[in-house]
């Protein structure tokens, strides 16, 4: 939906600031950019009257000017119970949230590799390993062998005393199953369980090969639950790369199960979308490829440059596939009054054919240094079949819209925090709802909780955990 210059001001001025712990008082119809916040701390906020901030669970971190081996910025959200996994570029936290205006942190178990995309079932936490190790890198004080891709196993169940139980290192691994000891990292990571074989499989994805045809895939994980110590890698799904060629890896993925049974990658220019079982064939481990997903630009041309499908979620009657672009490697301003719709949508499809059905743009404006795309979202599960999205979108902020009409999506709330100076990475990473809160990953500041007072979220559903990425059953 886009707002006018006219019904933006009225929104903005109508709007209620509502502040976080930390968060500075200001006008709702002030500039974007007024006053700033300071670097590792909150900024103001304008939102509207209906996001209420709550609590806040502090981990102030920088990511530019810190050394790599350094970095501590906050990543990815999942939830088992009354536990937030908060994943980190060091390790991941522990954090109970059975209280969301008080959120505590139990543990910080430390793993020093970037990214730290994390997924959770019961007691295990695997958590992604991006790119390959250099010297010196640690895990839980175990040294890390140099140039190791992969993901790590972990044992919460002393959420005060994580252990770490296993490794899956992909060159490894893969040298068998593919000819090659040429491995590619894990970027993010997308649990489906099988509990009738007492395992859970992940699709890890890679997200950029650097030009390895080898990583246009997604490995495939078994983690057996009654012995975790011992996940391995048991194959990898090929990409397929659309009207322009070769693809470059999966962002993420998104898995519905139910009546479902689909697989959705967010890859490169073509996202790719994979049956896993039921009538289309496909099995969990052999994922049958069913059709791409590619989006034109203004002038009707493919685009195959300058971004990428970023994240991919169902709704949860599986009918409809939402998408988001990230353009620029996600650190660029392409928020900005001018730049193209393209940039700084989420886009809907049908799917079942993966025809285009509409597209939510961001109708607020971002500042020329404010690092801005649609990154990391969910699907609120409505009883009563309506379609809500929860977003978070770096230094736009967090954002719930109705695409229950995808081509006409409404916003129904917002909490947009003013630019970071001096200028950083920072914003929402991953904003997702869980249990009728808002739950928003703050990429300096750590884990903030809000919730949304709005008739039309009032019939969400209550989960016993939620992996984000991962629908584990459908509705009617």
């Amino acid at each position: 939906m886009h707002l006018s210059p006219r019904r933006l001001l009225v929104t903005l001025a109508a709007a209620a600031l509502l502040v976080t712990p930390g968060v500075a008082l200001a006008h709702p119809d002030e500039d974007h950019d007024d006053t700033p916040g300071e670097p590792g701390s909150y900024t103001e906020r304008v939102s509207t009257q209906n996001m209420h901030a709550l609590g806040h669970s502090e981990h102030p971190a920088q990511f530019f000017g810190v050394p790599a081996a350094e970095r501590t910025i906050s990543s990815d959200i999942a939830f088992w119970g009354d536990l937030a996994i908060h994943g980190n570029y060091d390790g991941f936290r522990v954090v109970d949230i059975a209280e969301p205006g008080d959120p505590q942190l139990i543990s910080h178990p430390k793993c020093n590799g970037d990214q730290g995309d994390i997924v959770v079932w019961n007691d295990i936490v695997v958590r992604s390993w991006n790119s390959p190790a250099p010297a010196g890198r640690f895990c839980m004080g175990e040294p890390v062998p140099v140039g190791f891709e992969g993901v790590h196993v972990f044992d919460i169940g002393d959420p005060a005393n994580p252990q770490l139980i296993g490794e899956v290192e992909f060159s490894e691994a893969g040298a068998a199953t593919r000819g090659t000891a040429d491995g590619c990292g894990s970027h993010t990571q997308t649990v489906a369980p099988d509990l009738a074989n007492n395992r859970i499989i992940i699709y890890s994805n890679n997200s950029s090969g650097g030009g390895r045809a080898i990583c246009d895939t997604i490995n495939v994980l078994e983690v057996p639950l009654d012995d975790p110590a011992s996940a391995s890698h048991i194959g990898y799904v090929p990409l397929v790369g659309g009207s322009l060629g070769s693809n470059n890896g999966c962002h993420d993925a998104a898995v519905i199960l139910g009546d479902v049974q689909k697989l959705a990658c967010a890859s490169g220019h073509a996202a790719n979308v994979f049956s896993i079982g039921g009538s289309d064939g496909g099995t969990l481990e052999n994922p049958q490829f069913l059709y791409n997903v590619e989006e034109s630009d203004e002038a009707g041309n493919k685009v195959g440059v300058g971004g990428r499908w970023h994240s991919a979620a169902f709704t949860w009657d599986g009918e409809v596939l939402a998408l988001g672009w990230e353009p620029g490697g996600g650190a660029g301003a392409e928020c900005e009054a001018d730049d193209p719709d393209i940039k700084k949508s989420m886009f809907f499809y049908d799917a079942n054919t993966g025809e285009k059905l509409g597209q939510w743009t961001l109708p607020r404006p971002q500042t020329e240094t404010e690092n801005c795309t649609i990154h990391n979202y969910n699907i609120v599960p409505m009883r009563d079949g309506s379609y809500i999205v929860t977003g978070g979108h770096y230094q736009a902020g967090s954002w719930v819209v109705d695409f229950s009409d995808p081509a006409n999506a409404q916003t129904i709330a917002f909490s947009d925090p003013s630019p970071i100076e001096p200028q950083n990475l920072g914003g929402a990473w991953s904003t997702y709802w869980y249990n009728n809160f808002v739950y928003e990953s703050e990429i300096q500041t750590g884990l903030n909780v809000f919730r949304v007072s709005d008739k039309r979220t009032g019939g969400a559903m209550k989960l016993g955990h939620l992996n984000p990425q991962t629908q584990e059953f459908s509705l009617p």
